[in-house]
């Protein structure tokens, strides 16, 4: 299953890059797969990840969402897309 997540960071001044690689670690920790990572302009200088990655369709995805709410600097997330991929 592909499923799209965006994670808004604390502040503008917060390193997104760090963002990424740890919610890259904590999805192939999981058995998922990461296609693309990419940054998102949102207001005043705040540009939010927007996460895609591949994500096992027997596994709960709270469980992946309970861990990404929980990077450093993460102030909130959302699924914004979920698809089954051929």
């Amino acid at each position: 299953m592909g499923i799209k997540i965006k994670m808004m960071p604390t502040s503008p001044d917060v390193d997104l890059e760090k963002i990424k690689q740890e919610a890259k670690n904590l999805v192939e920790q999981d058995n998922g797969k990461n296609r693309e990572y990419e940054e998102e302009p949102i207001a005043f200088g705040l540009k939010a990840v927007i996460a895609f990655f591949e994500w096992p369709e027997e596994k709960e995805l709270e469980e992946i969402e309970e861990k990404l709410k929980n990077i450093e600097n993460v102030k909130s997330i959302q699924i914004i897309d979920m698809r089954k991929i051929a």
